[in-house]
C-alpha cells in the first residue's frame, strides 16, 4: 500500500515559534525533513501577511499560508497550479471590526488594540522588534486587543460583538476581535485544493492532514485535521483532543515539541 500524502497545518506563536523569543530553530531537523520529502507546510496563524512573509523567507517556505486566524488565505504563484498570487478572504474586514470596536468603546468598553498602539508601544508589549511590530499592525480582518475591564464587562462586550456578527477569540497573548471565521476555514479550503491537485497527479491515494497548535484558538483547526497535535504551552491544557482521532500531545513546549512530534509522524508514515 502506498504511503499517504501528508499536509501540515501549523500555528506559529507557542507552536513552531518559541512563546518567549519567537525562535523556530529547535524545529530545524523536522523542517529539513519536510522539505526533503516535499511535504507542504501551511503556516496558519494570527499573524499578518507581512509577518508571515518575513518568516517564510527565513524558513525558505514556498507553500500557501493562512493569516489572522483565517481572515485570508494567500496562495503564492505556482503553489497550486495558479500563475499569479491569489488572496481569498473570509469574513468581516478589519475596517468593519474597528468600526464596531469604536462604537463599543463609546459605550464604555475598556480595551487597548493594535490600532491604539504605536509600533514602539506594541514592540514593548510583545517583545517584537519595532519593524516586526509595524508588520503586526498591517491587518486584513482582525484586531488583537488587551482587555482592561472586568470579567463581567467582558461577557457583555462579547455579547455586543456577537450582535454585530463578530466574535472574540483568545490567542496565546491577546484577545482577537474578528468575523465569523476561524483557522479551520482556511485549512479546509486549502486541503480541498491540495486533494484536487494530488487526485490529478496520483489518482485516489490517501491524503492526511496534520494540524499542530497550542491554544484554544487552534481548537477548530485541530478538530478538522486527521491527526491533531497539541504542542505543550501556556494554554495547551485547555485544548480538547478529539478521542476518535490519531491525536498527540507533545512532551516538550514550542518548537522542541513540534520537532519531536513531526519527526515521529514522518517515521510512522514512512518518510
Amino acid at each position: 500500500m502506498a504511503r499517504p500524502h501528508l499536509i501540515l497545518f501549523s500555528d506559529l506563536d507557542g507552536t513552531l515559534l518559541d512563546h518567549d523569543d519567537y525562535r523556530w530553530q529547535a524545529a530545524g531537523p523536522a523542517l529539513a525533513r519536510l522539505k526533503v520529502a516535499n511535504i507542504p507546510l501551511v503556516l496558519n496563524s494570527s499573524k499578518t501577511v507581512p509577518e508571515i512573509r518575513a518568516l517564510r523567507e527565513e524558513l525558505g517556505n514556498k507553500d500557501p499560508f493562512i493569516v489572522e486566524n483565517g481572515a485570508a488565505v494567500v496562495i503564492p504563484p505556482h503553489a497550486l497550479g495558479n500563475a499569479e498570487e491569489e488572496v481569498v478572504n473570509f469574513g468581516a474586514t478589519r475596517d468593519r471590526v474597528l468600526e464596531v470596536l469604536g462604537a463599543q468603546r463609546k459605550k464604555g468598553a475598556r480595551f487597548k488594540g493594535f490600532a491604539d498602539m504605536s509600533a514602539d508601544e506594541l514592540a514593548a508589549q510583545t517583545g517584537l522588534e519595532p519593524a516586526a511590530a509595524e508588520r503586526a499592525k498591517e491587518r486584513l480582518g482582525t484586531e488583537p486587543l488587551i482587555w482592561q475591564g472586568t470579567d463581567e464587562e467582558l461577557v457583555h462586550f462579547e455579547k455586543a460583538l456577537g450582535a454585530e456578527q463578530l466574535r472574540l477569540v483568545a490567542g496565546g497573548r491577546f484577545l482577537h476581535a474578528m468575523g465569523i471565521f476561524d483557522k479551520a476555514d482556511g485549512a479546509r479550503f486549502l486541503l480541498n485544493k491540495y486533494k484536487e491537485q494530488y487526485r490529478e497527479q496520483h489518482g485516489d491515494e490517501l491524503v492526511l492532514a496534520i494540524a499542530l497548535g497550542d491554544s484554544p484558538n487552534d481548537q477548530q483547526m485541530l478538530e478538522s485535521a486527521d491527526i491533531p497535535v497539541v504542542i505543550r504551552g501556556v494554554k495547551s491544557e485547555e485544548v480538547q483532543l478529539p478521542s476518535t482521532r490519531h491525536a498527540m500531545r507533545s512532551l516538550k513546549p514550542g518548537p522542541e515539541g513540534w520537532n519531536e512530534c513531526v519527526l515521529n509522524l514522518l517515521v510512522e508514515y514512512g518518510y
